[in-house]
This record gives C-alpha cells, structure tokens and sequence, in this order.
C-alpha cells in the first residue's frame, strides 16, 4: 500500500485500499447481486407454484437448513486445507447449481418440491464456502481495521439487497425465473477469477496433517471452553429465531396483503437493502457513541417495530419505510455479532468458529422460518409476524445475561512463545497420553491470588486440548505447586504449542508475577509407557 494511503484518514472506507479486499469486495458484490435475483426470482416462482403459506416458507428453511448440518464439518477442512482452493471449489458448486436451476425452470419441469430441493443443493454450497470466506477476512486486513471490513462485507451484501431485486424484478416482469437463475449463475465467476488471482501464502506449522473427525472434536472443544464466543451465539439465536418471520413472509406479505407485482415486490427488498447501505456510511460514528449492546438493544427492537408494522399496516409507502428501517437494523446486529465472533475466536480454530457462529444464524433462520410459516398457515400472516415481534423483545429481556460488551479487545493471534520441547529418539509423535507437569514455587502471601490466576488456566488448558486438568500443593514444601493436564498424543501437545494465543501469554505473565523471584520452576513432559510385550514361550 502506498503512503498515500497510509496517511489517509481512517473512514468506513477505509479497507478498501487494500488491493486484496477491494478485489473480493467487489466481485462478492457482483456475486451478491446475482444472489438476491435468485431470492426474488425463487420466492415470485414458488408463489407461481402454490399458494401454501408453509411451502413458500420452506424455501427459507433449504436455504438454510444445510449450513446447519455442513457448516461445523466445512470450517473444520477449512482450517486445515489451502483456504483458496477450497473457495475455488465452493464457488464452482453453486455456479454447477445455478445453472441447474435455471435451465430446469426454462424448460418448464420445476415442481416446488424440485425449487426446494435444488435451493437446499445451493445451500450446501454456501454452507460450505461462508465460515471460510468469513475466515480469510483477518488474513487480507490488519486487526484495527477488522471491524470496518466486516461492515463493508455488510455493506456489500445489502447494496446487493438495494439492486439485486430491484433488477430481478424488471427481469421477472420480461422474462421468467429461470434467466435469473441463469444470471446468479454467471455472477460467481467473478469470485472464481479473483480466487485464482489472489496469490494466498500458506502457512505450515511442521505437524503431521489433522484428521477432519479430529478437527471438528477440537472445534466443539474451543467452543465448550470459550464463553465470550458462546454469549456471541447465544445473542444470534435469540434473535435471528424472531427476525426471520420477516424475511420467511415478505414474499406473502408483498404478494397478498399488499397486492405488489414482482417490480413492487423487488423495490420492496431493494428497500431493507437501501436502508442497509445508509446505515452502514454512519455505521462507524454510531458505535464511537454506542456500546456494542447499546446498539445491538436499539436495533432489536427497531426491528420489532418492523414485524408490527408488517402485520398491522397495509399500505405500500409505509411499508417501504418500515423495510428501510429494517434494513438499518439489520445490518447494525448483524455486524456487531460478526464483529464479536471475529475477534473472540483464536487464528487456529476460526473457520470452526465462525461455522457455529453461522449455524446458530442460519439455523435460526430454518427454524424461525418452519415455525412462523406454520403459525402463519393455523393464524394468519398478521398474527404470526406479531408473535415475532414480541419475540424480539422477550429475546432482549433474557439477552442481559449473554452481554457482548466483554473481552472482544483480547489478542487472540498466536503467541509461539513455549519452547519445543525435546522428545527423545525412541519416543513417537502418536505416542501418549502425556502429562505435562509445570512446577510454580509461590510464597505464601502470595498463595490466594496466584490461585485465582493459575485456575484461570484450566479453560485455556481444556480449550487447547488439555485433559483433567489439577493443581497441586506439595505437602513437604507449602511453596510448591504444581499444573497437570494431558494431552491425548505428543503431537496433540505439540499442536498445543501453535495454540496459545497472546491473551493466554498475559494470564501466564500474571501467574509468574506471584512466584518467587529465581525460582522459575520446572516443565515437565512425561510420556505414558506401557508394559513389554512377552515373548512367546
């Protein structure tokens, strides 16, 4: 980057300066455009095929529905292979997909159980390709712009939701679906090109590579052991279940109560989308005021407001207002909770990471969108989008629990300071278990407080990968204490070594800080040995 643009002055804009990130901001735009055709285009075609309120509502929930089911198993290959050529072969997926979809609806053989199928066939793709494209986000900006780069990645997709539907609708009016599948098709070409130019360095750590099974155990591990990241997905899921009524029945919505053609219903979208872009210009200058809760509060319950309007108020000019605001609601949490996910998730583990983060979004939405498309097949449209809104709300009362306001300031890149340890000739990496011993000597005033500290490791520990963890007091000597946990194999614990992150080097710093000055201590790595074999007599 030039000086130039070094000194430039921090704006939203900022990222893209970066060559890397303009050149994927813009061909995921064009890519995103291509997506919000298609969401029009399959939404207006269902409602061509039927008039089940549960049917039309079910296309949320293929679209949805598979990154619940791959996403977990899709971040874990993804932390583990070339990131670039796994985006490669997702991209490639859901052009194959498009296309299919498109050239079945201008032949005229679409069914709605096929549109559901062939949608949740496009839904694996992007089951498989969003926690890694998220994951390369950090990798292309520099930590202090993170959270910009993750509006504008809003950003994009909501200019995409202002002119994708807007264009899908002139297209529909002219045409028929299947030119809009066929366009969203072509539109992922644009990232393919940018993929194959983009000159990714790999790292290499020098382990042996780790099993897909052994991965994904490791995910859920850090994610049992790293509460920032679970009040993250517990904030989601409470209110993507709630706001997912309005997208699961905009489409009846446009279509019944307001009576719109498929140019009405595509400014429709293009509304949230427009009220999304605008936000995102302020979006900065209202979190220098705003605390993450703050904002993620007002925006909730903006969108409550929404729901309420859509089921008590038929007219057209008030509703496109009502999405506007939507739109700048949405993109306000969305963000947030990305942002928040990003920056509590260490480099290691963050394509796993961010894959729980995206099945407790789009299992939201599979869920709220089942489950507000039967209400509104028992209760009516009106009543079931009311619900909702009080479920924002409700949502808001027992998020006070789940704050986001903690430790998103942690560093949490590798820190590589433990040494290497020596294994000796005869020794295996696959060997194991072993039981790490790290001996601390800590005088007695000190005692309490290096208590606090020291246990504070057993969750960096087990989230690592550390097994039944202890401290222990040795009773000939009241100073010594020793940490014990165990690792499943040698090179388990070597892995161990690439995840310790910077914010757990502080916790050791402080540890350290209360043991006696000269008398460093002792690690120890003992290898578990079985008995001989016996030689047959």
């Amino acid at each position: 980057m030039s000086a130039e643009a070094n000194a430039a002055p921090a704006t939203a804009w900022s990222p893209l300066r970066l060559d890397v990130f303009r050149a994927l901001f813009l061909a995921a735009t064009i890519s995103n455009i291509g997506t919000w055709m298609h969401e029009v285009g399959a939404a207006w075609l269902m409602t061509s095929l039927t008039t089940s309120p549960l049917l039309v509502a079910l296309l949320g929930t293929a679209s949805s529905l598979p990154l619940f089911l791959f996403a977990l198993p899709a971040g874990a290959i993804g932390d583990l292979v070339d990131k670039r050529k796994y985006l490669l072969f997702t991209q490639t997926w859901m052009t194959v997909v498009a296309g299919v979809l498109g050239v079945v609806t201008l032949f005229g053989w679409m069914t709605p159980w096929l549109l559901l199928s062939l949608t949740s066939a496009l839904g694996i793709g992007v089951a498989m390709n969003q926690p890694v494209w998220q994951a390369i986000v950090p990798e292309i900006v520099p930590r202090e712009e993170l959270a910009k780069a993750i509006t504008l990645s809003g950003v994009s997709l909501n200019l995409a939701r202002a002119i994708g539907p807007a264009v899908a609708g002139l297209i529909l009016a002219a045409t028929s679906p299947g030119v809009v599948f066929l366009l969203n098709a072509a539109s992922f070409v644009a990232v393919v090109f940018v993929l194959y130019r983009w000159e990714r360095i790999p790292t290499d750590s020098g382990l042996p590579a780790e099993h897909a099974g052994s991965a994904v155990r490791a995910g859920l591990r850090y994610l049992r052991h790293a509460p920032d990241f679970q009040a993250v997905l517990m904030r989601t899921g409470l209110f993507v279940v709630s706001a997912s009524a309005v997208w699961a029945l905009l489409p009846l919505v446009g279509r019944q109560s307001l009576g719109l053609d498929s140019l009405g219903y595509g400014l429709l979208v293009g509304a949230l989308g427009t009220g999304a872009v605008l936000m995102a210009m302020v979006l900065p200058r209202v979190r220098a005021r705003l605390s993450v809760d703050q904002l993620v509060w007002i925006a909730t319950a903006a969108f409550a407001l929404v729901a309420f309007t859509l089921a008590f108020v038929h007219v057209a000019p008030l509703v496109y207002l009502a999405m506007a605001l939507a739109g700048a609601a949405w993109i306000s949490t969305m963000s947030s909770f990305n942002v928040a996910a990003q920056l509590t998730s260490a480099s290691w583990v963050r394509s796993r990471a961010l894959a729980a983060y995206s099945i407790a979004f789009q299992g939201g939405l599979a869920l709220g969108s089942a489950l507000w498309g039967t209400v509104a097949s028992r209760f009516g449209i009106g009543t079931a989008l009311a619900i909702a809104g009080v479920g924002l709300l409700v949502g808001l009362a027992v998020s006070r629990g789940y704050p986001l306001t903690g430790r998103e300031d942690r560093d949490l890149s590798p820190s590589m300071h433990w040494p290497q340890p020596l294994l000796v000739p005869e020794a295996r990496p696959s060997d194991g278990p072993v039981l790490v011993v790290i001996e601390y000597f800590v005088s007695p005033e000190n005692a309490v407080p290096f208590l606090d500290a020291v246990h504070e490791m057993e969750r960096v520990r087990r989230r690592d990968g550390g097994m039944e963890w202890s401290v222990y007091q040795d009773a000939a000597d009241h100073t010594r204490y020793v940490e014990t946990f165990l690792a499943e194999s040698w090179t388990e614990h070597l892995r161990q070594h690439h995840r310790v992150t910077m914010a757990d080097r502080e916790i050791e710093r402080r540890i350290r800080s209360f043991c006696i000055e000269g008398r460093p201590g002792r690690v120890l790595h003992l290898l578990h040995v079985r008995p001989p074999e016996k030689k047959p007599t």
